[in-house]
């Protein structure tokens, strides 16, 4: 089952910080394994996944990291374990749990967990760690055994508003609103939705911008709420960044006959609706990094960047609906980007 599931979402995936001067930062280039093992990886490691509090159904954030190690137990023969966090308290406990069991790499999935990470690391010197969304150089103690996973958020969050911004253009006539409903305000979702505002605006001076706070990446009903609200106030076009709280906000705009726009994985199987993604590769980047441990060549101590020019972040597929004139003005800009001549997109919410 888990191959079915795989192959969908490599289909679906194909629309496709900072450091200290005493610890480097890379960017990755995102690329694809064989679909069975061809060649010497070394000698079969174990790997342990600790979620978030978002889970695995969340079909983004948490599913995407899960397919990542899945990948990884599929083609390089690795032994992976999925430990669920139902409450920030799980963390340091299941951390703990899988480097006293004596797995070679832990990866930890979310900003929230960089505390618990950094602890544990701490304590288990001879474990790998990496952790998504969190700088090892931001760690008080720069962990030489932890390894920080970062996406340039800001850069799928500007393709996907300047989309939202050319549609509304286009469809809304003199109301032309959008809006973001986030999970707990944290830098990586505050990064999607500054991008995502940065981006409606450049491509539409007219459009009116909204966004709110569920605080909660797991209560639908939470962000249902948010994005009725703003689509009584105009919002034609949703883009959720709250992971399975957001399916809630999509449902709504379902509901509401407006538009929505998925976030991390390609949401378009959620029904007509989503007329795009903001694309997060977080399976690409836990396939790497396992795949570095395998081959000896995992290093901590550092951070890995993915972005639109390593392919690490962009667009999902877009909606045959959305004309085709902003699908090529659209595409224009993301070449821009990866070509490191496209704007300066802010990081923070204004």
């Amino acid at each position: 089952m888990h191959r079915l599931w795989l192959t969908l979402l490599v289909l679906a995936l194909a629309g496709c910080g900072g450091g200290s001067e005493e610890t480097s930062t890379t960017s990755a280039p995102v690329t694809t394994a064989p679909e069975t093992q061809t060649a010497p990886w070394g000698p079969a490691i174990r790997v342990g996944l600790v979620t978030d509090i978002g889970g695995l159904d969340d079909r983004s954030f948490n599913f995407l990291a899960n397919m990542g190690l899945e990948r990884a137990k599929e083609q390089l023969g690795v032994e992976g374990r999925v430990v669920t966090s139902r409450a920030n308290a799980d963390y340091v406990p299941n951390l703990s749990s899988l480097a006293q069991q004596g797995y070679d790499l832990v990866v930890g999935v979310g900003f929230l967990m960089a505390e618990s990470v950094e602890t544990v690391a701490g304590r288990f010197p001879d474990t790998s760690f990496a952790i998504i969304d969190f700088s090892q150089a931001a760690m008080p103690s720069s962990p030489a055994n932890v390894r920080g996973l970062l996406f340039k958020e800001q850069e799928a969050g500007y393709l996907v508003g300047y989309l939202a911004g050319l549609v509304v253009a286009e469809t809304a006539g003199s109301n032309q609103t959008v809006s973001a409903v986030g999970g707990q305000k944290i830098p990586p979702v505050d990064r999607y939705i500054a991008g995502f505002e940065a981006g409606a605006k450049a491509a539409n001076p007219r459009v009116t911008r909204l966004h709110g706070y569920s605080q909660d990446f797991v209560d639908q009903a939470r962000c249902k709420e948010i994005a009725l609200n703003q689509i009584a106030r105009g919002s034609s076009i949703v883009f959720q960044v709250a992971g399975q709280c957001g399916l809630g906000a999509l449902n709504a705009a379902k509901e509401q006959n407006v538009l929505g726009i998925g976030v991390d994985a390609d949401q378009g199987f959620l029904g007509e609706h989503v007329i795009t993604s903001a694309l997060k590769k977080v399976d690409v980047a836990v396939f790497q990094t396992i795949q570095a441990a395998q081959d000896g060549t995992l290093t901590g101590g550092e951070d890995t960047v993915f972005d639109v020019a390593s392919g690490g972040v962009g667009l999902g597929e877009i909606a045959a609906s959305v004309p085709a004139t902003v699908v090529a003005d659209v595409k224009q800009v993301q070449e821009r980007i990866a070509a490191g001549r496209g704007p300066e997109i802010p990081e923070t919410v204004g």
